[in-house]
């Protein structure tokens, strides 16, 4: 479970075991955690935040979308697809 980020009290990162979904990232708080689809950027799953701190959260992923998918691509396949900015 590679941490991709740390940022506040929380902590951003990859289940080893997740290379068959589509990019997302994990966020845990505590007892807290989510998961964010990255393309798009949205919420997949939540359970113990509350719905004001799951928007702080969005907002840092969004921030960091373009980060977790280049270090999604490495972990996963070895950048094989690279980081493609048109989309």
């Amino acid at each position: 479970m590679p941490t991709v980020l740390r940022s506040g009290p929380y902590r951003f990162f990859f289940f080893a075991g997740d290379a068959g979904e589509p990019p997302h990232v994990h966020v845990q708080r505590d007892d807290a955690d989510c998961k964010f689809w990255l393309t798009p950027c949205r919420l997949a799953t939540s359970s113990g935040f509350q719905a004001a701190e799951l928007r702080v959260v969005g907002r840092l992923v969004e921030d960091h979308s373009a980060d977790f998918l280049e270090r999604w691509h490495e972990f996963f396949d070895g950048d094989e697809h690279g980081t493609d900015s048109a989309g």
